[in-house]
């Protein structure tokens, strides 16, 4: 019998759960630290009561017969595509039909397994830094060769370089002989909480275009967005329906994180020699999956109606609020850092020369702190940290301060 050995190729833990594994051991030792954590990207505002409401009406309605719902749709419940149609892509003047969306049990999952409409031997282009899953999942399918701990880079994957030098912005510019047939995107970005403009945007699309390239774009965080300039959707750039699928999440939007609900767009404008890409997912979904609960998609139906969306925005301006203490702090004490204005990951360099694991621990030991390394994103990670806005606004400003207090000891 053989297994899978790509699995054996992907370097170390999974990131999250090696801090996991630090902070349980730092307060095993130290049962009565106050630890702050502004690692993981988990929410902490409640669900609207509207939101419970909908999911114990649906509940309830699992009582009787006439309407207990067993299997549902394994793309979604028309009810729910079309409010995300409406409320989400329309008001955006982007046109979608109820077949060119499908509902998840979250966009990581997704991201995780949107790779398998492509052959082995497809060409991956993937940010550096990025998040894990776009990496690791290409990795699990062996697309992308071996991993050398010395570069920190694997030997099949097309990296797009996101550094200082170009503001953390990734830009389609390769090597000769670099053509990626696959091209993830993620706007606002996590890990680093910078986004692209609808002209940097367009500059992607227009490549895919032109060399039949597909992107695949995650925007999970586009509720954080609040300039104008900054698109919510890559349907927004002319052509974008011919070379893109987009995935979204209701986990930071609405505050779904433990809901587990989100969606993927693919236009049937996506032909890939000769494939709709559509036609393809529509076959793989009712093969790997059974569908979201019906009760959950009750709740996110409700995130649309005008009481719930207004406590949502609320959410939404708290977690900012957040983002904005630790910009106009990080200002204050003239520490370099990115992002936080149009996301709610803040992208903080590490002081003193250290790497981003030695702070990690310095601020575990030191100040109790927990703030995600930035080279567990990549190579181009390193000397950075990703702070998440999702705490309480009393975390936030005591975790805040405390890191100030020490930054330059």
């Amino acid at each position: 019998m053989k297994i899978n050995p790509n699995f054996n190729r992907l370097p170390g833990n999974y990131l999250f759960n090696h801090i996991a594994e630090k902070v349980s051991a730092f307060k095993e030792g130290n049962p009565d630290s106050e630890v702050i954590k502004l690692s993981i990207g988990d929410v902490t505002q409640p669900l609207p009561r509207g939101v419970v409401e909908a999911m114990t009406q649906a509940g309830q309605e699992q009582l009787k017969s006439k309407t207990f719902k067993g299997y549902g749709p394994s793309t979604g419940y028309p009810f729910l595509k079309q409010a995300i149609i409406e409320n989400s892509y329309q008001t955006l003047n982007v046109n979608l039909s109820e077949d060119e969306l499908f509902i998840s049990d979250g966009s990581k999952t997704d991201a995780g397994a949107i790779q398998e409409l492509f052959s082995l031997d497809a060409k991956i282009a993937i940010g550096d830094p990025a998040y894990p899953t776009y990496i690791d999942s290409n990795v699990m399918a062996g697309r992308l060769g071996h991993y050398d701990d010395m570069s920190q880079s694997w030997s099949d994957l097309i990296t797009i370089p996101m550094t200082v030098d170009n503001h953390f912005q990734a830009v389609p510019d390769f090597e000769q002989g670099e053509q990626p047939d696959v091209i993830y995107i993620c706007s606002p970005n996590n890990p680093t909480g910078v986004a692209m403009t609808k002209d940097q945007l367009q500059e992607w699309v227009d490549y895919a275009i032109e060399h039949e390239s597909v992107i695949i774009f995650d925007g999970a965080y586009e509720a954080f967005i609040q300039d104008d300039h900054i698109p919510h959707s890559i349907y927004e750039c002319e052509g974008a329906k011919q070379c893109a699928i987009e995935m979204r999440s209701f986990s930071k939007t609405a505050g779904f994180t433990g809901m587990r609900i989100g969606y993927t767009v693919i236009p049937k404008e996506l032909v890939i020699e000769g494939q709709s890409l559509n036609a393809m997912w529509t076959r793989r979904q009712p093969t790997k999956f059974n569908g979201t609960s019906y009760i959950i998609q009750r709740a996110a139906l409700a995130t649309f109606e005008p009481e719930v969306k207004k406590e949502l925005k609320d959410n939404i301006v708290y977690y900012q609020r957040n983002a904005q203490h630790m910009v106009d702090a990080f200002n204050d004490a003239r520490i370099e850092h990115y992002g936080g204005v149009n996301a709610p990951y803040i992208w903080l360099k590490t002081p003193r020369d250290l790497s981003s694991w030695e702070y990690f621990d310095e601020l575990l030991q030191e100040s109790q702190v927990v703030i995600t390394p930035g080279s567990g994103y990549g190579a181009n990670g390193e000397g950075f940290m990703r702070l998440t806005a999702f705490g309480t606004y009393e975390d936030t400003v005591e975790a805040t301060q405390r890191i100030v207090e020490t930054y330059y000891k």
